[in-house]
């Protein structure tokens, strides 16, 4: 799929110009631009060569090319002893640390209730990998039989 070429307004966020000064270098010939109308379009190739290399993509382009889905979960869990309670979150921590730098990111905070014995296991990553955590802890909490 071809790109499509930069507005003057974008170029000017990209490079952190003001739109007049973009302006003033595509009248200028400093920057290869075609008019459509009553505005300038500019290729990315044309503000590579201008810039003198390659140009981040703005993230409207870079959102369409890559997708990504994300989950955020609160587990509450009741009647809990701090003992398993502790045995319980260092088990997740355990498990979202020992992740390859590669993988996306995942957050597992847990907070405790010692008066109620009350366990919240908030998890906010891919959704396959909060899934992970999920049947973690399904395996790991002996609920009432």
């Amino acid at each position: 799929m071809p790109q499509q070429p930069y507005s003057v307004e974008q170029v000017a966020n990209l490079l952190g110009l003001h739109v007049k000064t973009v302006r003033n270098y595509v009248r200028d010939g400093r920057l290869k631009a075609v008019r459509i109308g009553k505005q300038y379009r500019i290729a990315r190739e044309d503000l590579e060569a201008f810039m003198g290399g390659p140009v981040e993509p703005p993230a409207a382009e870079t959102a369409r090319r890559r997708r990504h889905m994300e989950a955020s979960s609160i587990v509450q869990i009741d009647a809990i002893p701090p003992g398993e309670m502790m045995t319980l979150g260092n088990t997740l921590m355990a498990a979202a640390v020992s992740r390859s730098p590669a993988e996306r990111p995942l957050r597992i905070e847990t907070v405790y209730n010692e008066e109620r014995a009350s366990l919240k296991i908030i998890i906010v990553g891919g959704v396959a990998d909060t899934a992970e955590v999920l049947r973690l802890v399904t395996t790991l909490v002996k609920g009432p039989e």
